[in-house]
């Protein structure tokens, strides 16, 4: 049985300014999945900067706060319960319009892997 608290992962700032927390993935925790799990959030009225995975899918569950998502040319709000698959290669960032902190679950499939993500030029890193 494998059991893992995100109270004991490490939060990092990730390459589009979120806060995160890999909290599943199977080359570091040794689990038969073609996924990984991270537990994102971002501050109040900052958004991440504009990146895509190229070859990977990812999925956002939206756990809390509301939302700006961009995908591509496509602007939509999103909140609490709310899942968006964003395709392979396309250009994504998430603003948190709402007065509470915004967390999310983003799995991504094939797992997550530095190389694959790109931060798209142009963008300054958010103050968070």
């Amino acid at each position: 049985m494998f059991i893992k608290n995100v109270k004991n992962v490490e939060e990092i700032i990730a390459g589009d300014g979120s806060f995160l927390k890999e909290v599943l993935h199977p080359l570091k925790d040794n689990v038969d999945i073609n996924y990984s799990i991270a537990l994102a959030k971002v501050k109040p009225k900052q958004t991440t900067l504009k990146h895509k995975l190229k070859t990977s899918s990812e999925v956002y569950f939206m756990l809390k706060g509301k939302a700006k998502m961009y995908i591509d040319n496509e602007t939509k709000i999103v909140e609490e319960g709310d899942i968006i698959y964003i395709p392979p290669s396309s250009i994504q960032r998430i603003e948190n319009v709402g007065e509470e902190e915004l967390i999310f679950l983003c799995i991504v499939s094939p797992p997550w892997r530095k190389e694959d993500e790109e931060i798209i030029q142009g963008d300054e890193i958010p103050s968070q």
